[in-house]
């Protein structure tokens, strides 16, 4: 079944017009992940992955996060447009939040600019945000996109919408 886009009101974008395969750009948007009641992480030098089906997901420099919260787990990934993958779990106070965030540590020569910056599954942390607004987590437990009023879909990860 063959999901039916959504048609972008102005203003807004359709992760239908996204390209597969994927493609980054620089950013200069606020990117804010509060976790814990700390600021985590906020930049405004960040960039985005963008891919058809999927919200944008977003890469901050290391610069820009507390990497104090971030611990290194042994878990990999692999994708075969952005390279090999590393996990890390946050912690901080009480909290412990199992693979939080990756980051590309072997990316591809196409996405040699994400080396350095981080993604974090905006549904595991207390609140992410772009520009001001509070980003809605991609549907599905894989999928790290962010969802904003400017994106529309369907979303890959959506229940009952299409089944890939």
């Amino acid at each position: 079944m063959k999901p039916i886009p959504i048609p972008p009101k102005p203003g807004q974008e359709s992760v239908w017009d996204y390209p597969r395969p994927a493609r980054w750009e620089n950013i200069n948007k606020q990117i804010k992940i509060i976790c814990n009641g700390i600021v985590l992480a906020s930049s405004n030098q960040a960039k985005r992955v963008i891919e058809t089906s999927h919200p944008p997901t977003y890469y901050i420099p290391a610069k820009d996060i507390q990497m104090q919260y971030l611990v290194a787990t042994s878990k990999k990934s692999w994708c075969e447009w952005k390279g090999k993958s590393s996990y890390y779990d946050v912690s901080i106070g009480e909290k412990y939040i199992l693979s939080a965030a990756w980051s590309y540590c072997e990316p591809t020569l196409e996405f040699s600019q994400l080396k350095d910056h981080y993604s974090f599954y905006a549904g595991l942390m207390d609140e992410c945000y772009v520009d001001g607004e509070l980003v809605i987590p991609q549907p599905g437990d894989f999928y790290g996109g962010w969802i904003t009023s400017d994106i529309v879909g369907p979303f890959k990860g959506e229940p009952g919408t299409f089944g890939w």
